[in-house]
């Protein structure tokens, strides 16, 4: 992050990240590890200490300036807990001086639970990895030459990628051209202190790959398209004559060289008609894929990064002063869910380095929404849905469940509720 003194500047997306932390949706993601053993908390706490000295940057606190947000260094030390509380409760408090992420445990799972300021899921998961290893390090006394697979130095994590590929364009043109499309909306009952519901389904990675074969479609077209089949699921004859709008969260740095930990994603929304549904789950998956393919070009991919950058080059939006951005762009925010059914980011397969593999069972990721969200992550042959929402059950997540038993697969389910699923 760029640094004067002992402060620094949010990324581009970061900025808009406390505006939008509001009631159920606490701008908290959650990345676990289940190892193949209990855990230590004494190796864990000093696994974790020497990896906040790789990424100083994690260390901060969150303050209000007078037009932005800004992080500051702080001497806060993480202490691992024993997990008693529940997940992705708001870590950013107002006024109150806090390390923006927390480490926990319970029996074999390891939690990291990050406000989104800091980082995205991937530039998470560098934190992640880098503590798992030196864990399993400690723990089983393997060299200390073991590496994660993505390892940057911490001049190339601390980069503002945004900043550093921005290219000038007129005006907010990337906003400008986005279609206004009132999409369907998910509902369910919502838990009454809006505590977050989590669901993790676990499937056969090489059972799904050649899922997708069988389509001739990727790995991610056959996420977003089986989930768009469950959505239909649960709609009614009259809800239909609604889209179903799946936000997608892309990772830059496949398009633009970069190894930095902070935010550095775009969106895409895959727009898709039920009147074109015909039973077959054929009939999704073409248009989603021509979706994919149009809004994954390198033109589009460079407006998408240019818009956050936009953002912060117009003057006269720098010169509104912090709590009128606070308002407007909450007012945005709310203005643009109108516009998505869900959201379905895909972390890929997570690569840790073969030495280690034996201990490590599964990873998963969840990500906080007003709605509903779902991340998606591989490791060996764990494919992993996380499903995070405010609702007490989960109807679509469940018929997205039944849509992989239906072409074979076998899922093994997981809650953090008491309702009983079998």
């Amino acid at each position: 992050m760029e640094k004067r003194a002992n402060w620094y500047r949010l990324d581009n997306v970061a900025k808009i990240v406390p505006s939008t932390a509001k009631g159920a949706n606490t701008r908290v993601f959650r990345l676990t590890c289940e190892l193949t053993e209990e855990v230590d908390r004494d190796v864990l706490q000093e696994a974790l200490d020497e990896t906040a000295k790789e990424f100083p940057f994690f260390n901060c606190v969150l303050h209000r300036g007078i037009f932005w947000y800004y992080l500051e260094d702080s001497d806060l030390k993480a202490v691992v807990e024993e997990e008693h509380t529940p997940a992705c409760l708001p870590l950013y408090l107002p006024g109150k001086k806090a390390l923006l992420y927390r480490v926990n445990y319970f029996k074999k799972r390891i939690n990291l639970e990050m406000f989104h300021v800091l980082a995205d899921g991937t530039g998470a998961f560098m934190f992640f990895k880098t503590m798992i290893i030196r864990y399993l390090q400690l723990k089983h006394n393997l060299s200390n030459d073991i590496r994660p697979v993505d390892d940057f130095s911490v001049e190339e994590k601390n980069v503002d990628a945004f900043r550093d590929n921005y290219a000038k364009q007129k005006g907010l043109s990337q906003l400008k051209e986005m279609k206004k499309v009132k999409a369907y909306q998910v509902s369910g009952e919502v838990d009454d202190n809006l505590l977050p519901h989590l669901l993790e389904g676990c499937v056969s990675a090489g059972r799904f790959l050649e899922l997708s074969h069988k389509y001739e479609t990727t790995v991610g077209v056959m996420c977003v398209s089986l989930y768009i089949k469950a959505v239909i699921q649960g709609m009614s004859r009259f809800q239909k004559k609604r889209h179903i709008v799946v936000s997608v969260p892309v990772n830059l740095r496949q398009f633009y060289k970069s190894g930095t930990a902070r935010n550095f994603f775009g969106v895409i929304n895959i727009d898709y008609d039920p009147a074109l549904y015909d039973g077959e789950l054929k009939s999704i998956i073409e248009p989603v894929a021509a979706d994919f393919k149009e809004k994954l070009s390198p033109e589009n991919i460079e407006k998408t990064m240019n818009s956050y950058s936009t953002l912060e080059h117009n003057l006269a939006i720098k010169m509104v002063p912090l709590p009128i951005k606070d308002f407007a762009i909450g007012y945005f925010d709310r203005a643009a869910k109108k516009g998505v059914t869900t959201s379905m980011s895909n972390l890929g397969q997570i690569k840790m380095p073969e030495v280690v593999s034996e201990y490590i069972d599964r990873f998963s990721a969840f990500m906080t929404a007003s709605s509903q969200q779902v991340c998606v992550c591989s490791y060996k042959d764990r494919m992993v849905f996380g499903e995070v929402s405010p609702y007490k059950t989960h109807k679509t997540m469940l018929n997205f469940m039944r849509c992989l038993t239906q072409e074979g697969l076998e899922v093994e389910l997981a809650t953090n509720d008491y309702d009983d699923y079998t």
